[in-house]
């Protein structure tokens, strides 16, 4: 017989979205418990950097490029070819970058993460630990989201420079803009702010797209073919909740943070 709560509409996808929420206050919570996986720590830093780095700084290029020109075009249209620089850096530095490494490092390194931890799980590995006394969230779930959280907190800042970077030449090259007229503009109208919020989304966007990898490695269907959907469906989750979290925290600064004026 099926239970009340299985005939209820979205009854499952509460259920999912609850544990979600556990898993990530777990994680928060023994972070600051002892003892801590320095060397698990390291290992999925190194692992999750070197998946990383490279397809992030190779499409900030063209990403930086592509925002570069539409802008570009559209301040001719407007008279306002100065404000170039300024716009479009500040596209890179506060949407674009963000969202390229979080893209990359659900895509990338929680594919990984969720690939490794559903292999476990339906190995019954976890359960073993548990019988053990070693809590599976704290031996290898927070390592692996502080690795995640980190690499995306300094990845955003070389995506941030390449994007910037290739916007610049763009412009410069392609647009025969003036150097002095692309930095003049970032200068007068960027401030620091900016700059924190991006490492603050980015920052939050590795610790989300960790947790989610997290939890559905954690509850795969039996089966080899049970832990490859999983992995499809942390992807797919993550990006639907990060460009939603993206939307909320930018509503937020620009509440908060006053432009600045030109």
């Amino acid at each position: 017989m099926t239970s009340p709560e299985s005939s209820v509409p979205g009854a499952g996808a509460l259920r999912q979205t609850g544990k979600l929420f556990a898993l990530a206050a777990s994680v928060l919570w023994l972070t600051f418990k002892r003892p801590f996986q320095v060397r698990e720590l390291i290992e999925q830093f190194w692992f999750i950097a070197s998946v990383t780095i490279l397809p992030s700084m190779l499409v900030s290029i063209p990403f930086g490029a592509v925002i570069t020109l539409q802008v570009g075009s559209l301040t001719q249209q407007l008279g306002a070819e100065s404000f170039t620089g300024a716009a479009s850096v500040l596209a890179v530095v506060q949407q674009a970058s963000p969202l390229i490494v979080a893209l990359l490092i659900a895509g990338a390194g929680g594919s990984a993460i969720c690939a490794d931890i559903g292999a476990r799980t339906i190995r019954e590995e976890m359960d073993a630990m548990e019988v053990m006394g070693v809590s599976p969230i704290q031996r290898l779930i927070v390592p692996r989201v502080l690795a995640a959280s980190g690499v995306a907190l300094l990845l955003n800042g070389l995506v941030s420079v390449v994007g910037v970077a290739g916007g610049y030449f763009f412009y410069v090259y392609l647009q025969h803009g003036t150097p002095g007229s692309f930095l003049a503009s970032f200068s007068s109208l960027a401030q620091l702010p900016d700059l924190y919020i991006s490492e603050i989304k980015a920052l939050i966007f590795g610790f989300l797209a960790a947790v989610v990898a997290a939890h559905r490695g954690l509850n795969p269907r039996p089966g080899p073919k049970g832990v490859g959907d999983a992995v499809n469906q942390s992807v797919v989750i993550a990006f639907l909740l990060l460009f939603f979290v993206n939307l909320v925290l930018t509503a937020i600064y620009l509440k908060i943070v006053p432009p600045k004026g030109a």
